[in-house]
């Protein structure tokens, strides 16, 4: 997905957007990136990140760097922040998002003369330079953030770094977020340093020293300076926040929209048990993601709540990131390891926040029946995968039939259905049989998913605001 940090300060900035964006690094994979103003124009730095942890690759470049602003990115997939200078003027930008027409705007920018697009590799191209090219070619920065927005099949979610401040733009339908913090701080001196932050995770607030003031609502733009904060463009009437947001993708101390990720977790998890019969020995949940929701199931159900394996920390990526199936399975097995006291001869029930391919699953069921597990049954936090992702980056794979669902349906049906949205009602006798299907393909005793009411009434922010598409292929 991707995750951004920026600040404005009467005084300096550079520590505050250092750990800011470090904050970021459970959402991003691939690149990370810093973009400070000084006297002397822009300071930038990108650093690979796929091996590494984002604050060793960047601590060493800081020392002597001063700014009273600056921006951060942590990216899936293309280097950023992006410097550029065009007309008008000189600017740094980081985008979070995923643009489904790129090609198709690419083409169309190619009716300016003289238009160029760099190419990362195999013939790809930077989107958040495609994102700058679509803002250059208008006549204010708030007007080329507006054609941004109208323009972008997908999402699309911008910080600028400018020398008069920093505009933030929130995705039009709002599927990420943007929160705006405000500290002031006395020196010794009986000065008082004034900042503002815009943060895409509201858990980098607190140990900076920020208060929450303000989140940016669908498509709203402001711009932060050394003043305060300037409103740019309202609010618009619709959102379509990701729900992966809280019930994997975000951090358990950020809240979005008034609603805390752990708390919806605790209810999410409850739900779950509510609708559920199974008898077991303990409730664990797959870290780390998985833990609350299996903490509020445990809750709920007075089954007790155990840890029966731990993750070796943060070294291993997501078991679902990786493009070669090898080394998914590599990376699920490896990254798990059990308490075989725990485990042997035990009625084990696990909750996991979503089954994507699988691969971690079925490592994780392997891995406790080699420690003689009497049974291990499955509950997934949200429903069925049966759609891949159109406007971030989440179970983004090569194909969408290597989802555990489509998988099972292909098994069920003898073909690929290119609509199988009648699988994801579990009303459905297709849907029974699919649950059952996927169950049996990876060695579970058991599996459930949770329904789609109940995970949005665990958000609890209206139904009518939250993004579905994974689970029932509805805009």
């Amino acid at each position: 997905m991707g995750g951004l940090f920026g600040a404005v300060s009467t005084g300096d900035c550079v520590t505050d957007v250092y750990f800011g964006t470090d904050y970021h690094s459970h959402l991003g994979t691939s690149k990370g990136g810093l973009a400070f103003w000084t006297e002397e124009g822009f300071n930038r730095s990108i650093h690979n990140i796929e091996n590494t942890q984002f604050r060793a690759r960047f601590e060493d470049e800081l020392a002597g760097i001063k700014s009273s602003m600056g921006i951060g990115c942590i990216s899936d997939r293309e280097p950023q922040p992006l410097t550029v200078y065009s007309h008008l003027g000189r600017y740094a930008i980081a985008t979070v998002g995923r643009i489904n027409n790129a090609d198709n705007l690419v083409k169309k920018s190619f009716q300016t003369p003289n238009i160029h697009f760099m190419e990362i590799n195999k013939g790809r191209f930077n989107q958040t330079e495609l994102v700058s090219v679509i803002i250059d070619g208008q006549e204010t920065f708030k007007d080329g953030l507006l054609a941004v927005q109208e323009s972008v099949e997908g999402s699309c979610s911008v910080l600028l770094l400018t020398p008069q401040g920093i505009y933030a733009c929130r995705d039009k339908l709002g599927r990420t977020p943007l929160i705006i913090g405000k500290k002031e701080v006395e020196e010794t001196n009986g000065t008082v340093t004034l900042s503002h932050c815009v943060t895409f995770e509201s858990c980098t607030l607190t140990n900076l020293d920020y208060k929450t003031v303000y989140e940016l609502g669908p498509g709203e733009i402001v711009l932060l300076t050394k003043e305060g904060i300037e409103k740019i463009a309202p609010p618009r009437d619709k959102m379509r926040i990701c729900a992966f947001l809280w019930v994997y993708y975000g951090y358990p101390s950020s809240t979005y929209e008034g609603m805390n990720v752990e708390m919806m977790r605790y209810k999410n998890g409850a739900a779950l048990s509510r609708r559920d019969d199974a008898e077991a020995d303990m409730v664990a949940g797959i870290p780390d993601s998985g833990v609350a929701h299996a903490i509020g199931y445990s809750n709920e159900s007075k089954i007790p709540y155990s840890r029966p394996f731990v993750k070796y920390t943060p070294t291993w990526a997501r078991s679902f990131t990786p493009q070669s199936k090898e080394l998914r399975s590599l990376v699920a097995r490896m990254k798990l390891m059990p308490i075989p006291e725990l485990i042997m001869g035990k009625r084990l029930l696990f909750c996991d926040d979503s089954i994507v391919r699988g691969t971690q699953m079925r490592e994780t069921v392997n891995l406790l029946y080699r420690c003689y597990a009497k049974e291990v049954h499955i509950r997934s936090a949200c429903p069925p995968i049966l759609f891949n992702c159109k406007y971030l980056n989440f179970s983004d794979s090569r194909s969408e039939s290597d989802l555990a669902t489509r998988r099972s349906i292909k098994r069920l049906e003898g073909r690929d259905l290119e609509d199988p949205a009648e699988y994801g009602n579990p009303c459905n006798e297709k849907y029974c049989a699919m649950v059952k299907d996927i169950g049996r393909e990876l060695n579970f005793t058991s599996l459930r998913y949770q329904n789609v009411d109940d995970m949005l009434d665990a958000i609890g922010i209206g139904a009518e605001n939250i993004c579905t598409y994974c689970w029932t292929g509805k805009e």
